[in-house]
């Protein structure tokens, strides 16, 4: 299990996130793909911390995980990366224009989100059993 230190905390928190396209459209090709494989890192430069594991994509939805430090609201962290990458990806590709020639959106308002980590049973056994077993401090010698 790796963890991430910073100043004031030692964390490891990694969510499940995914993004659907406005009315389901399924128009997540390779080429776009590929281009958001590239440019969603690029726009977490912006947010130090955040970090994106794993990506995959479905037609019209993709799945990510990403850590996200405990300073910053997941509710931020995915408006930002969801405006964003929409905004880079209808400049870069014209086509989207006619697909959503109505509105100036890509994805749809909402997202799925969900913790992904150690399982219940160990977080309950460690709780229950904390302070009960001797770690070995009481041999130390001063």
């Amino acid at each position: 299990m790796q963890v991430t230190k910073t100043g004031h905390s030692v964390y490891r928190l990694q969510y499940h996130a995914v993004w659907v396209c406005k009315y389901r459209r399924r128009i997540l090709n390779p080429g776009l793909c590929s281009y958001l494989r590239r440019v969603l890192p690029k726009l977490l430069q912006s947010m130090p911390g955040v970090l994106i594991e794993t990506i995959g994509f479905d037609h019209d939805h993709l799945h990510m995980v990403m850590t996200i430090p405990p300073r910053l609201s997941i509710a931020e962290v995915m408006g930002q990366l969801k405006s964003q990458s929409s905004s880079c990806m209808r400049k870069s590709f014209t086509f989207l224009d006619k697909v959503y020639w109505k509105e100036k959106v890509f994805w749809s308002p909402g997202y799925f989100v969900s913790s992904v980590g150690i399982d219940e049973q160990t977080i309950k056994r460690y709780v229950e059993y904390q302070g009960r077993q001797d770690s070995g401090q009481l041999r130390l010698k001063l």
